[in-house]
């Protein structure tokens, strides 16, 4: 069969690669044509656009690539159309997806499945008129979604498990390399390390990082260690890096965090990849200006917490330091908690535990597949 997959973002590319990977297993004459990335061009079709092209964050530089995202959209419906798969397979990244699931269930009878559906839950609930509209199948990684669609909304959606989960346990089977081996490797100080994942995005790393690094800069026992987002240049990172002594590794995620002492993180899939390596964090991230943000957060978001960590777990695991709270002193006396408070270190990952079992065993891409063919086979 055919498979046409649509992602916005470097996580979208990396699950999507392992979705089409176990699609294949299940599938002998799969087909691919996507928007997406290098990984997903690793396991084989044709890429049409990369995420790079697409992946536009925040109000103004939205508004200054709009030439450029309708054209992509526009571009987007058409090749679709022309290539008629047998399904289109949407990752995430709602606002560019929902819009080509409107086209395709007004335009065509190709089905549209969902993998990894839209944090409705938190932001945009409105949105749920859309997918019950021009979405067939929804595909969950997140257990507390099964009840807010399915009882709330009464959208049956399959809950597949989280594909991060299985990720980090393949990782986690095939590297034992040791903390010696990976400083001598990446020639880095003999000093324990505290991570930093700033984000993917270009806003969010420039809204971040710099606090960042004036946070966690007055350890000296300790060496600052910068996850390199694959779509963000070095040129662009050094602008607000400063004077401040920092190493960067791209494409080395999960190597640092498993060796990791601890980590200062932006929401989204970082956090939850940092708990499953068991690295106490301190989730981090600033938005302007920071006292209206709050103010929205509180009254208008339906959700206690942004990691997904805590929203897992239902209960505050790590620390959220949001808009008005990001602020150096803050995060300065959280991250030295998690540094030299055993007590808080080992409530954190105690914490982390429980939040697995919510997630539940590995096998999220192969699940998805299995039931993806089926359904297409009825």
């Amino acid at each position: 069969m055919k498979y046409y997959l649509i992602v916005g973002e470097a996580s979208g590319d990396l699950h999507a690669s392992h979705l089409m990977a176990a699609l294949k297993e299940e599938d002998s004459e799969a087909e691919f044509r996507f928007f997406g990335g290098d990984l997903m061009s690793a396991v084989g079709g044709t890429m049409e656009k990369h995420y790079k092209e697409l992946a536009y964050m925040g109000f103004i530089p939205v508004l200054l690539h709009l030439r450029t995202i309708f054209a992509n959209m526009r571009y987007c419906k058409e090749d679709i159309v022309n290539w008629s798969p047998d399904v289109v397979i949407l990752v995430d990244y709602p606002g560019f997806n929902l819009d080509i699931a409107k086209f395709i269930h007004a335009r065509t009878h190709i089905p549209v499945y969902y993998y990894i559906s839209p944090k409705i839950w938190a932001w945009k609930e409105y949105r749920i008129k859309n997918i019950k509209r021009d979405v067939d199948e929804l595909f969950s990684i997140l257990p507390f979604e099964v009840e807010f669609f399915e009882q709330k909304h009464r959208y049956p959606i399959h809950y597949i498990g989280n594909p991060t989960v299985d990720e980090v346990a393949v990782f986690r089977e095939t590297h034992s390399e040791s903390f010696a081996d990976f400083i001598a490797d990446n020639r880095l100080e003999n000093k324990p390390i505290i991570a930093l994942l700033a984000g993917s995005r270009k806003q969010e790393i420039k809204d971040n990082l710099p606090d960042m690094l004036e946070a966690a800069s007055v350890f000296p026992d300790y060496q600052l260690v910068l996850a390199g987002a694959p779509s963000i240049s070095l040129e662009y990172y050094q602008k607000y890096i400063g004077g401040y002594h920092v190493k960067i590794l791209f494409g080395q995620t999960y190597r640092l965090l498993q060796q990791a002492d601890a980590a200062l993180v932006t929401s989204g899939t970082a956090t939850l990849e940092a708990a499953l390596f068991k690295v106490p964090q301190v989730v981090c991230y600033h938005l302007s200006p920071g006292k209206l943000i709050s103010f929205i957060r509180r009254h208008v978001l339906k959700v206690r917490f942004i990691s997904l960590v805590n929203l897992i777990a239902d209960r505050e695991i790590v620390k959220e330091l949001v808009a008005d709270t990001m602020t150096v002193a803050n995060v300065r006396t959280e991250l030295r908690n998690l540094l030299f408070d055993e007590k808080k270190r080992h409530e954190m990952l105690d914490g982390y535990e429980y939040m697995a079992e919510r997630l539940g065993d590995p096998g999220a891409p192969h699940r998805a597949a299995v039931e993806m063919v089926k359904l297409l086979k009825k």
